[in-house]
């Protein structure tokens, strides 16, 4: 309850009931079934799979503008005691890990292809039988450069293995793209640093950075994409080589750019003097999840490119 003197820091504040949860939920269901008919490559009637899930996106932005900033407005008013904060550390603390969940899948069906799978087909291990029956002249090399039926499944042209140490890493994009993202997470923890000492100058700078490198890395990722689908004959219907690849870089893309858009956000936050040495949880939210986003490149960049191809 609001008094003269502000709300009372003593009561665990609850806002009232909105229609934010349900407009989140029906744009996440056109955005992503969209995505999920553009995927199967289930055409019906030209580009109304990518028409959908745009507008699903746009609604999904415009419901985390509104929220977001209604969450920001209450923080300013005093809404937001000790015992709500802590809420909110526990609440991206299960996002985060739900994340982990999330690539822990996709990690782990490469894994089980890899290892499994592939192993079966070309008649090894317990149930090298499926091979016989399936696949009977399958070769068991990683990555899978023969398709069964080319015609439906293009064959890979060449694979992403990076080159023979030494200079050629210098240009070689994956290995680029990790540099930048090891120097992002060094940056973004410098503007953490000087929101101690409330140097709004030395805070916009190295968030300014982040979000910099970040831009950087997105826009390497298009040009990795182009070369692969233009050059390399590596798409996303190049058999499971293919599907993996895309997959897993892709969400990951996809999870760098709402990371750089959170962090954008933040970076016009300070330059209203929004966060103190001690009352700053939407910077320190936003770097955790970008230095989520980070530790996932290590792994993509070790098992997907440099062991993977």
């Amino acid at each position: 309850m609001a008094s003269a003197a502000g709300p009372d820091q003593s009561v665990y504040y609850v806002p009232a009931q909105g229609w934010y949860p349900v407009w989140l939920a029906f744009g996440l269901m056109l955005m992503v079934t969209g995505l999920a008919s553009v995927l199967n490559m289930q055409k019906t009637g030209g580009s109304a799979e990518w028409t959908q899930s745009l507008v699903g996106f746009a609604i999904v932005a415009f419901v985390f503008f509104r929220w977001f900033a209604k969450v920001i407005q209450e923080n300013a008013e005093g809404y937001n005691n000790a015992q709500l904060k802590k809420s909110y550390v526990w609440g991206m603390g299960w996002f985060i890990f739900s994340e982990v969940m999330f690539f822990a899948a996709f990690f782990g069906a490469l894994f089980y292809v890899r290892m499994w799978v592939v192993p079966w087909l070309g008649g090894e291990g317990s149930k090298s039988i499926v091979g016989d029956y399936l696949w009977p002249e399958f070769e068991a090399t990683w990555p899978v450069v023969s398709n069964p039926n080319p015609e439906i499944f293009e064959n890979p042209g060449q694979s992403m293995a990076p080159p023979a140490l030494g200079a050629a890493w210098l240009t070689y994009l994956p290995f680029l793209n990790t540099v930048i993202l090891l120097s992002s997470s060094v940056t973004v923890h410098m503007a953490h640093l000087a929101i101690n000492t409330q140097e709004r100058g030395k805070i916009a700078g190295w968030l300014g950075c982040t979000v910099l490198l970040g831009i950087i890395f997105l826009g390497l990722q298009v040009l990795e994409y182009y070369e692969a689908y233009a050059h390399m004959g590596l798409t996303l219907a190049s058999g499971i080589y293919g599907s993996t690849f895309f997959i897993l870089t892709g969400f990951h893309g996809f999870h760098v750019t709402m990371g750089t858009v959170i962090l954008l956000i933040q970076f016009f936050r300070v330059l209203k003097g929004h966060f103190k040495e001690h009352d700053c949880f939407g910077f320190e939210a936003a770097s955790w999840y970008w230095h989520f986003v980070d530790v996932v490149w290590l792994g993509l960049f070790v098992f997907v490119y440099v062991l993977g191809s």
